[in-house]
Formats: C-alpha cells, sequence, structure tokens
C-alpha cells in the first residue's frame, strides 16, 4: 500500500475486505478516503470471486465519522455529487452482501456505514455516538440509513443528546446483529461469508433487493412484485441446479469445499 493510500483492498476466501486504514484521522472519511472506498465497493461488486464484501478499520477504530479538519468536505458536498451519498447507495443497492466488521469505536458517519451494510458485527468494546449536534451539525444524509434500523424513538433520543452508547446497545438498537470479543471478530465475520457462499449467487443478491425494496411498496403492489419475482428465480438455471444437486443428494455448483471444510 503506498503512503497516500487511506485504505486496504484484498480479495480472501471468497470476499472481498477493504480495510480504512488511515490512523493519523481515525479513519475519517475524507476525500481521499471515499474516494478509495467507492473505488473499491465498485471493483467488489464487479469480481465474480467475490461472494460477499467486508468493510472494516483498523487500529481499534472503525471510522470517527466526517473529516472534521477538511470541515466534513465530501460527507457535506452538494446531493448531487456527494461522493458519501455514493457509497451508502453502493453498500445498500449493490447486489452483493456487504458485512460490517466493526472493530472499534464508529462515530457519525461511521456508524452511517454501519446501518448501509446488510449484516454488522461489532466488538464489545467499541463505542458509538451521533455527535453531530455538540458540533453544530446533524447527522443528515446518514438519517436515510439509519432510522430504518433505529426507528424513531431510539433515533430522537441518540441525534437530540449525542450521548455515547456501547456495543451491546447498538445490538439492542438494530444496528449490529452480534456482539463478539475483539479476538473472535474475524472469525464471526468468515462464518457469515461461508453461510452466504452456500447460497446461489442470482438468488443471493435477488434476496438483497427482496429487503430493500418490498417494505416500500403498498401491501398489493408488493404481492405482485413478489410473485413476479419467485415465478422468475423458479424458472433459473440456478433453481434447476439446486434442486437437481437437492434431490441428489450433492452440493449445487456455487459451492466449493474450503481446505479446511474437506
Amino acid at each position: 500500500m503506498g503512503k497516500d493510500e487511506a485504505s486496504e483492498y484484498e480479495i480472501r476466501d471468497r470476499a472481498a475486505w477493504i480495510r480504512m486504514d488511515s490512523p493519523e484521522n481515525r479513519n475519517a472519511l475524507s476525500t481521499t478516503l471515499l474516494g478509495e472506498l467507492s473505488r473499491h465497493f465498485r471493483a467488489a461488486m464487479e469480481d465474480p470471486r467475490v461472494r460477499a464484501i467486508v468493510l472494516t478499520g483498523s487500529d481499534g477504530v472503525f471510522c470517527a465519522g466526517a473529516d472534521l479538519k477538511s470541515r466534513g468536505s465530501g460527507i457535506a458536498d452538494g446531493a448531487g455529487d456527494n461522493p458519501f451519498v455514493e457509497i451508502l447507495k453502493q453498500m445498500r443497492e449493490g447486489p452483493k452482501p456487504v458485512i460490517c466488521a466493526v472493530n472499534g469505536h464508529a462515530f457519525g458517519g461511521g456508524i452511517g456505514l454501519i446501518a448501509a451494510a446488510d449484516i454488522a458485527i461489532g466488538v464489545y468494546a467499541a463505542n458509538f455516538a451521533f455527535s453531530e449536534v455538540r458540533l453544530g451539525v446533524i447527522p443528515a444524509i446518514i438519517s436515510v440509513v439509519v432510522l430504518p434500523k433505529l426507528g424513531e424513538h431510539q433515533a430522537m433520543r441518540l441525534f437530540l443528546t449525542g450521548e455515547r452508547f456501547s456495543a451491546t446497545d447498538a445490538l439492542k438498537y438494530g444496528l449490529l446483529h452480534r456482539v463478539v470479543e475483539e479476538q473472535d471478530l474475524e472469525s464471526a465475520v468468515q462464518a457469515e461469508i461461508d453461510a452466504i457462499a452456500k447460497g446461489a449467487p442470482n438468488a443471493v443478491a435477488a434476496a438483497k433487493r427482496l429487503v430493500r425494496e418490498i417494505p416500500q411498496l403498498a401491501p398489493d403492489d408488493a404481492y405482485a412484485c413478489a410473485a413476479e419475482k419467485i415465478a422468475e428465480l423458479f424458472a433459473s438455471p440456478e433453481a434447476a441446479e439446486g434442486m437437481a444437486a437437492f434431490a441428489q443428494k450433492r452440493s449445487p455448483s456455487w459451492v466449493e469445499t474450503r481446505n479446511d471444510e474437506a
């Protein structure tokens, strides 16, 4: 990794690992980091080897949020070409599952990244806060992804007070799916990758879209959309292979056996 880079990108065992790595500003969302994250997510979404994408931090910090030294440059850009908005959309709308491995503290925009992910696992030592109001601003952009997770009840208090809360609280609030000890984080994430890789790639992508789209529809439209999707998938080559594998008591073609699973 060059000295000017703020992140690392690695393909490892069916997953793309994106590590935010700018310890001098606690992985704050600088213009440089935002640009790199966008490129990494685009590459991972397009790489056929990648079944899941992992976003994590370095040096015991996940992400400190906006880059305050540059007055929020990047996050505070106009909506039309805001790079942070584009990253949140890549995470939520891209076809591949995104897992946040929350290795440490996350504040403001860092929590937005977690909320935009499909799966989030954090360590007990992590603390969280929507501290924007204490700086004279608000968690505006991240509210789009955070409110569906927190709901109005929890978000109101956390947004108004800016108080820190623990990983256990984040689990209770719905921001995290699991909380583990630091030494267990990578193995917990790998277990999620392994589980995802057992699913058919197109079906996994369709399941992600389903969760994002159905809640936005009126009931009748939701039923119609769901019926169309299931008819399409039942007629797909993946479904034919999956059902044949089930009948023949074998693994479907998309399942690869890892060396440590053999």
